[in-house]
């Protein structure tokens, strides 16, 4: 497939959280592709050196648990004092992992919304002045059409994902003022290392590729495509929204 060039992303600070693996790999090697000054933060060392030192070029990794705000705070600034103030923030990291309802308990739920929400937060509010100052900016938070489907064994999880839409909502309108935009990609079922290792059957991708419109198994750069195209000037006006990657599940 050929995909477009976005003149827009060259040299713009791009901060993407869990950009080490799957996805956000991804994303890295797409905005890199586009020449952008691209800083990620992921909690596997050795998987966000790796990208770094595959993309050279000036792509920066550091690494942290999002789960430590401070931590987090202090890894974006330094991203941002060796990159320049972010023009775009990709709020990409989670973890799908299952789980009982019965056996959540109240530090269970605390450590999923965690991982898998308050981070996102926190990250906006560490990049916001700098956006607010540039009077410009792009967030793309990451959801999920896990609960969009009303999926079970994992509501911690779910949970937390459908939060993160009221979170880009009210962003959107709190920032917008500034020339801000938040929206939220939702994607479907990627076919990720992880996913793949844990959780893909022959059975398991047959049934889902028959509830899509395109019989296409989805693979991370379709959803790192949707991102560029959110964080570039083409789509100044979208802001507040959800942009689906998901082959037209019915």
């Amino acid at each position: 497939m050929t995909f477009a060039t976005y003149p827009s992303l060259r040299d713009v600070a791009v901060i993407v959280t869990g950009g080490a693996s799957g996805i956000g790999a991804e994303m890295v090697r797409a905005f890199a592709g586009q020449g952008a000054r691209v800083g990620f933060v992921d909690i596997d060392a050795g998987a966000g050196e790796s990208l770094a030192a595959e993309l050279g070029g000036g792509v920066r990794f550091e690494r942290c648990d999002l789960r430590d705000i401070e931590a987090l705070k202090s890894a974006i600034g330094r991203l941002q004092a060796a990159n320049g103030a972010a023009g775009v923030l990709v709020n990409n990291a989670a973890r799908d992992d299952r789980h009982g309802w019965e056996e959540v308990t109240p530090d269970y739920w605390d450590e999923r919304m965690a991982t898998n929400l308050r981070h996102m937060f926190f990250a906006i509010q560490a990049v916001a002045p700098g956006m607010i100052a540039a009077g410009k900016g792009s967030i793309v938070n990451l959801g999920s059409t896990s609960w969009w489907q009303g999926q079970g064994g994992m509501p911690a999880y779910t949970s937390a994902k459908a939060a993160v839409h009221g979170m880009t909502r009210s962003f959107a309108r709190d920032l917008g003022p500034h020339r801000i935009r938040c929206n939220t990609v939702v994607p479907g079922w990627v076919m990720t290392e992880r996913q793949k290792a844990l959780w893909v059957t022959p059975e398991s991708i047959a049934t889902a590729l028959e509830r899509q419109c395109l019989p296409v198994a989805i693979e991370p750069v379709y959803v790192a495509r949707m991102v560029l195209f959110l964080a570039s000037d083409d789509s100044a006006l979208c802001t507040s929204q959800n942009f689906f990657v998901e082959g037209g599940i019915v």
